[in-house]
């Protein structure tokens, strides 16, 4: 067995060759300083979202007082034409290329488009916005089938007056026809008068011995002059009056001389800043272009004096 110091002995030694060891100007290192957890970093700022060449267009038709104005003018001019367009029996709205029978005594009718010159789309524009997308079938059938369109400002007085007088009111649509019930429910929830189903000729519509061309109307319009004489037109694009042949702007431009006169007395046109096809015309009608390219040419076509 080991021998033991006594422990005050023990102590004593302990004290003493700890004393003899340590320096006397040695300090006692301070604790080190915890680690610090490093910061989470910060969520990174959600993406900003494109320009969207609609955003005034729709936020324009939407929330000022200026574009009801506007349809309210148009809509009540053509209205005070229909008593003339009635009385005169050698009245038509058609251009005399599509007038397949020309006879006074068939019953009066007045032809309106549908989007947006008698329902309004803006929230379809507004969602696509806000999305940054572009218009398809897909998102612009779901918009149809969900029958929330309002009435443009001044078109249910309008066709009301004409049905009033016994003006039948035909809506001649670019819709496909598979939206027809859809639209049509639409139209007499917003108060339009709808006689029968026949009054609605959607893109579709079958024309016996006219063969159509793309989304022109020509065709239909012929069809309808075959049951009614047109007293007024009704649109927001210039292929709702007459068939577009060349969609350049010189082609727009020489169609427009040529009828100009028939505006504010048969023909009323709606304002549309939104769509149309003045947008193609000024990039060759070629919408498989990125869109940067197509808002280049559309930058191209400004005039700055």
């Amino acid at each position: 067995m080991r021998f033991a110091l006594p422990l005050s002995a023990l102590a004593a030694a302990l004290a003493l060759s700890a004393c003899q060891s340590m320096p006397r100007t040695a300090q006692v290192p301070a604790a080190a300083p915890a680690p610090v957890a490093a910061a989470a970093p910060a969520p990174a700022p959600a993406p900003a979202a494109l320009p969207n060449d609609n955003l005034n267009a729709t936020v324009w038709m939407q929330q000022t007082v200026e574009y009801a104005a506007v349809t309210q003018t148009v809509y009540r001019a053509a209205e005070a034409r229909l008593d003339q367009a009635l009385k005169d029996k050698t009245w038509n709205a058609l251009v005399p290329e599509e007038r397949e029978k020309p006879d006074a005594s068939l019953p009066p009718a007045v032809i309106v488009d549908v989007d947006e010159t008698v329902l309004d789309n803006s929230p379809y524009q507004a969602r696509l916005v806000r999305s940054g997308g572009e218009y398809d079938e897909a998102t612009w059938a779901d918009w149809v089938h969900a029958r929330k369109a309002r009435a443009i400002p001044g078109a249910v007085a309008f066709a009301q007056a004409a049905a009033a007088r016994g003006i039948t009111v035909l809506y001649i649509s670019n819709r496909a026809t598979d939206l027809d019930a859809d639209t049509l429910d639409n139209l007499k929830a917003e108060g339009f008068p709808i006689k029968d189903a026949s009054v609605f000729m959607g893109l579709g519509t079958f024309v016996p011995g006219c063969e159509q061309n793309g989304s022109e109307k020509d065709c239909r319009r012929r069809l309808a002059s075959r049951r009614y004489r047109i007293l007024l037109q009704v649109g927001d694009q210039l292929g709702d009056f007459v068939q577009i042949i060349s969609n350049t702007p010189e082609g727009r431009a020489a169609l427009f001389k040529q009828y100009r006169d028939w505006f504010g007395v048969r023909w009323f046109m709606l304002p549309n800043p939104t769509y149309g096809s003045w947008e193609p015309a000024l990039f060759n009608n070629d919408w498989t272009q990125p869109a940067d390219v197509r808002r280049k040419a559309k930058q191209d076509a400004l005039r700055t004096d």
